[in-house]
């Protein structure tokens, strides 16, 4: 018997069964989600030890001439029909033109190929599109970004038949159909295998002839577009009682293909989510029949609906609402930051005040940063990734910082934004957050359950590896596959706790760092923190278990850290893609040493609630020797960038390039004007402040002044007015009618 027989028999065999006996048992639905999509940055980061210049080898996304022609011409063209107080207040719809212009442009055929008549454009491009459509209307760019998310157009040119795709692509590319997708039901929120909507198995009449299909019942909830849809896609549980497919009974989630017009389908009233007007509401069918070309994918893809949901998800998580926040945080960072410069108090403007800085900084950062990730993440896409992980990551990490951007907004705008109105420009983003937050897998469930639980099995470099060999039936070839991926784990293992004990214990100095100039330190930082996760993950998969699905808090923890170390690499990527301007250090700077606190931190809660304390004591001497040391971003950094946002620049422009800023009269246009005229006329300001003149009346009598500075003031002050004034309304203009007193002053005067 050779050596490696012996290590298998003798030393493996009984790893093997111990392991055998607490492997979790994984799902059917678990197992379709953890293979549906692949892995690609996250699994770098889960190593341990990532390529940084491969990462910098990344090609960056970019657009093509024909797409940056529709950015800059139909979208904006799209944007100026758009008046988000009319639209959410009083029409409680986009006006018709809207509608028309979006289906003659293709807006809902973005990601349909151009030989089924789509735009076939890319994911940067569709994420560009939605994110300037969301800094003008939040309706609306979930109006556009739903069909090219989750929803049949991408089903079907993944799982479509020829046939389907023929019929149904063209349609949706122009608007002839109108497309919504059935998921959540009452009974099944995040749990969706906890449907009860059906589809049994029967022969029935369609068309005049009697086919074989199935006779469906549902009633779904919150589904966008459902109120205009023409097609549904919907999930349902197959079921075959009677055997006419030969098969078991229970057959599993589906896909179905709707056309609503169908006899039993029923379109319910309209929901109103977050008071924001795009079209949502909920439907159900009662004994709805289709045949079974009805089945998206033809009959062979029944049972399959929770792989291929799966699998279209990182169209939602990864892009669209990634493209909102992104949107979101920019305008919150362009808005913000003029309203600070033009708003004074105390005879200087508030974004002087430290109080106010520290937001203004935040949010500063917080639009580098989410713009960095989604175009990180825009550039795997189009290598043709389809990273589930990362988009968990995105979709969670994403609407969490547009929350805070949009509470950080609001504070420092005070009153003015707390006031509805057309002059109000950050209520409806402000409203629309717990959108954002809610839906495509509530953050909650994200976070705790599936970056860290899903990236724990599907990116690490071994464990998947080491479950399907635990699960094969044949036991000597599962014994052979584990005795190979398990020792080659141990020496990763042993690898890992050298690299992290080194480089924690010379606080990332000895890691390793592409020459990326005064970047390079946080590379390093980076290395250590890699490589202390991925022995901290081991640790927990190797003492805990199968129970470590169980234990949230800690997986919420860890999928923090792996998070960070994603946003933080996309941060440095764009520095690179970006040119290395010197002037956006200070934001980078920001959102390092932001990171660097939060991995410490979660790093140290991890090892304070460890099961095993004395294995989180040996742990602790190689991931975090001397505790938490990082401080987070000085006032220093916190004041340098907020400055970037509090005048007009070049920083700032890059900041929020893609803003759409507003036409004509509109609140966000005034802003600008206003913030150009403060500005340019900050020197005669400063000259009469020497003199101690406050009144440009009084230093054009003086004649300390021209008559044309003294008009420029004038002008000056007439926009900031504008700005700084809010709206107010008749109660006519609120409730609709009279109020009791005027309706009795009414009939007086008849």
């Amino acid at each position: 018997m050779d050596r490696s027989a012996l290590r298998r028999d003798f030393v493996t065999r009984p790893i093997y069964h111990m392991a055998k006996g607490v492997l979790p048992e994984m799902s059917d639905t678990e197992a379709e989600a953890i293979a549906a999509g692949d892995v690609w940055w996250d699994a770098a980061l889960f190593s341990g030890d990532p390529d940084w210049q491969a990462m910098l080898d990344i090609p960056a996304a970019k657009l093509t001439e024909a797409e940056r022609a529709f950015i800059d011409g139909p979208v904006d063209q799209l944007c100026a029909m758009l008046d988000d107080w009319k639209i959410n207040w009083e029409d409680r719809d986009l006006p018709p033109e809207a509608w028309e212009f979006i289906k003659r442009e293709r807006f809902f055929g973005m990601i349909i190929p151009k030989e089924y008549g789509g735009l076939g454009f890319s994911p940067y491009a569709h994420s560009e599109v939605v994110r300037k459509i969301s800094t003008r209307s939040v309706a609306a760019a979930v109006t556009v970004m739903v069909p090219n998310s989750l929803g049949p157009g991408e089903l079907l040119m993944k799982f479509g038949t020829e046939d389907q795709k023929s019929y149904w692509l063209p349609r949706l590319a122009d608007g002839r159909d109108i497309p919504a997708f059935g998921l959540t039901s009452s009974e099944a929120g995040s749990d969706a295998t906890a449907m009860t909507d059906t589809g049994v198995v029967c022969e029935g009449e369609y068309k005049g002839q009697k086919v074989l299909g199935l006779r469906l019942n549902w009633a779904k909830r919150y589904i966008t577009l459902g109120p205009i849809a023409t097609v549904l896609g919907l999930a349902v549980k197959v079921k075959d009682p009677d055997g006419l497919l030969g098969g078991e009974e229970d057959l599993g989630i589906t896909v179905i293909l709707a056309p609503t017009d169908t006899p039993g389908i029923e379109i319910g009233r309209r929901h109103i989510p977050a008071m924001q007007a795009f079209q949502n509401g909920p439907n159900s069918g009662h004994d709805v029949f289709l045949p079974m070309d009805a089945i998206l994918g033809g009959q062979g893809q029944i049972g399959k609906g929770w792989m291929m949901l799966n699998a279209a998800l990182a169209a939602g998580r990864g892009i669209s609402l990634p493209s909102l926040s992104a949107a979101g945080a920019a305008m919150a960072a362009r808005t913000t930051g003029a309203y600070s410069r033009v708003r004074t108090q105390f005879r200087i403007p508030i974004g002087e005040f430290e109080g106010v800085q520290e937001r203004l900084g935040r949010i500063a950062a917080n639009a580098y940063l989410l713009d960095a990730a989604r175009r990180f993440t825009c550039a795997g896409l189009a290598l043709g990734h389809h990273p589930s992980v990362v988009s968990a990551i995105m979709k969670n990490s994403a609407t969490e910082r547009m929350r805070i951007s949009a509470n950080d907004a609001m504070d420092v705008h005070a009153g003015k934004a707390v006031i509805d109105g057309p002059k109000n420009y950050l209520g409806t983003f402000y409203r629309s957050v717990p959108v954002g937050i809610t839906v495509e897998g509530a953050n909650i469930l994200t976070r705790s359950l599936i970056v860290f639980g899903q990236g724990a099995i599907r990116a690490h470099p071994f464990i998947l590896k080491e479950m399907e060999a635990l699960a094969d039936e044949d036991t000597q070839r599962g014994l052979a596959a584990f005795d190979v991926t398990v020792w080659a784990h141990a020496g990763h293992i042993l690898r890992t706790a050298k690299n992290a004990f080194i480089r924690s214990w010379s606080d990332g100095l000895l890691g390793p760092a592409p020459e990326t100039g005064p970047t390079r330190r946080y590379y390093r930082k980076l290395s250590r923190y890699a490589a202390g996760f991925a022995l901290a993950s081991d640790a927990a998969l190797l003492t805990m278990g199968g129970s470590l699905k169980r234990k949230e808090m800690l997986s919420a923890r860890f999928g923090d850290i792996l998070a960070e170390l994603y946003l933080l690499s996309a941060t440095l990527k764009r520095w690179e893609e970006d040119g290395r301007q010197e002037a956006d250090l200070p934001l980078v700077e920001w959102i390092m040493q932001d990171g660097f606190l939060t991995i410490e931190r979660r790093l140290k809660e991890i090892l304070d609630n460890f099961p095993n304390q004395p294995v989180a004591w040996l742990l602790g001497l190689f991931v975090l020797p001397f505790g938490v040391i990082r401080r987070g971003p000085s006032d220093r950094v916190t004041r340098a960038c907020a400055r970037l946002i509090l005048e007009p620049s070049a920083t700032r422009d890059r900041l929020t390039d893609g803003v759409y800023l507003g036409a004509g009269d509109d609140a966000v246009a005034e802003l600008e004007r206003a913030l150009d005229l403060v500005v340019a006329t900050e020197p005669i300001r400063d000259r009469l402040k020497k003199l101690r003149v406050r009144d440009p009346d009084a230093a054009l009598d003086q004649g300390l002044i021209s008559r044309e500075d003294h008009d420029r003031l004038a002008e000056v002050a007439i926009a900031v007015a504008k700005v700084v004034a809010v709206d107010d309304f008749s109660p006519e203009e609120i409730t609709g009618k009279a109020t009791p007193a005027e309706q009795v002053r009414v009939e007086a005067a008849e």
